[in-house]
């Protein structure tokens, strides 16, 4: 192959440079970024760039109906005038409004659904929108985000309004340190954690050689600067893989990627149990910082998962937001994708459905059965919930009232008996007296405790 090195080359003057003949592919070889800064460079048709590490800048890309092909993860910025072609690759990422998209050009997306996450948004919180005094894990306000803390200070969990200006979000995450513990032992954690199911992943490929990478991002703030650690964990086959991020400037709302290899080691289960938890680390003992830093696929190793993180339960003084938590398939990470409320409202349910909540509410009607003194009802669910769901239900001798006509019975509704996942039977505890077999009687709500909700959470 013959080469020549120049530091420029100009036409003739008055003519047009030619490089190549009609047929012929200009190959862009790996690592070469085309700028035209002060020009605006008009690129042939069958533009073809040999990897996917190109950056163009300032370019046109306007003759007849262009296939640009090889793009994948290439950056569009400066003010790119692209029209009439043809960007068929979901990586592409366009970074400055001043890049122009015109004729027929068009970019594909990655479909619908394309974020693993449900509620990323921070818009569904089925529980309440706040919860005080939390020393202990589970589920508290916004759906599907689950809150792991062992001995690691006490939390308010919130449902915020607080959110990135002109982004498109309505809510946030709000965590909220109220009894601080600045010197955590060995054993001390505290992260919030999504749960997937396998059979929601097994597109990713996990356990192949053609493992997709996931790209992760979100928008977070909080006044803790430092370092911080975003965590994939592989429940199925106890492996996990470590990326760190820093949080720059005080009290301001800053979008964060990350981006996480496919791993070529253990597929996930096809199943609709836990098989991949994305961990978002607020603080941690020596248990999981002692070691280094598991940046790739490694099997699972306690003291290797969040070393460098800050400690975020140091100062009752600290809070943490988070909003806009995607997690995709590829190496890009695109907009975040906005769901109807309704849709994503679904979506939740499959794990976690409030049937009634506070004062009021129609339970529905339900029969007298006088040989066990109780009522039983039917509830059928909005969408068929991941499993069997466990009932959850308040407990108090005065939420529930049954009425027969003028007479008024509170009954503990706290039984539970299951007929599918689609929908079960509930009864009462307390004996009903004032009723025969078989009659019906409504039963409502009575005070602000009132709640029957069923969970079928990972």
């Amino acid at each position: 192959m013959s080469k020549l090195e120049v530091d420029k080359i100009d036409p003739q003057s008055g003519t047009d440079l030619e490089l190549g003949s009609s047929g012929d592919t200009i190959t862009i070889p790996t690592g070469v970024t085309l700028d035209a800064s002060n020009a605006t460079t008009t690129l042939p048709a069958n533009v073809v760039t040999t990897d996917g590490t190109q950056t163009l800048t300032n370019k046109t890309i306007a003759a007849g109906s262009n296939t640009v092909t090889g793009l994948t993860n290439s950056n569009l910025s400066g003010s790119a005038a692209i029209s009439n072609a043809n960007l068929a690759n979901s990586s592409i990422t366009i970074n400055d409004t001043a890049v122009s998209l015109g004729g027929s050009t068009s970019i594909s997306t990655g479909g619908m659904y394309k974020n693993i996450i449900i509620n990323g948004d921070m818009s569904i919180a089925q529980r309440g929108t706040s919860q005080s005094s939390i020393t202990s894990g589970g589920y508290y306000t916004v759906d599907r985000f689950d809150f792991d803390v062992v001995t690691m200070g006490t939390w308010t969990q919130s449902q915020s309004t607080d959110v990135p200006t002109g982004q498109g979000f309505a809510k946030s995450l709000k965590f909220d340190c109220t009894t601080a513990d600045a010197s955590p032992v060995a054993g001390d954690r505290v992260f919030i954690k999504y749960k997937i199911e396998g059979q929601n992943l097994q597109y990713l490929k996990k356990g192949t050689s053609n493992a997709e990478s996931l790209s992760l991002s979100f928008w977070v703030k909080s006044n803790k600067t430092g370092t911080y650690i975003a965590e994939l964990y592989d429940v199925d086959n106890q492996r996990q893989i470590s990326k760190s991020y820093t949080i720059d400037s005080a009290s301001t709302w800053e979008k964060k990627t990350i981006t996480f290899a496919g791993d070529t080691t253990g597929a996930f289960d096809n199943d609709n149990g836990n098989s991949l938890q994305l961990s978002l680390w607020l603080g941690a003992g020596s248990g999981y910082t002692s070691g280094t830093l598991s940046t790739s696929w490694t099997s699972a190793t306690s003291a290797n998962r969040a070393v460098g993180q800050v400690n975020l339960a140091d100062s009752t003084s600290n809070e943490w937001y988070i909003t806009g938590v995607q997690l995709e398939a590829g190496t890009t990470a695109s907009d975040f994708e906005f769901l109807p409320h309704d849709v994503n409202e679904r979506k939740c349910q499959r794990y976690y459905f409030d049937y009634v909540k506070g004062t009021d509410q129609n339970v529905g009607m339900f029969t007298a059965y006088a040989t066990q003194g109780r009522l039983y009802g039917h509830i059928d669910f909005p969408v068929r919930m991941r499993t069997t769901p466990s009932l959850v239900s308040s407990n108090n001798s005065g939420d529930f009232a049954s009425r027969k006509g003028n007479t008024e019975n509170f009954n503990n509704f706290a039984g539970f008996q299951h007929t599918g996942t689609l929908n079960c039977n509930i009864y009462s505890v307390d004996t009903i007296t004032t009723v025969s077999s078989g009659e019906v009687v409504w039963v409502n709500t009575s005070a602000s405790t009132s709640q029957i909700s069923f969970q079928a959470e990972l």
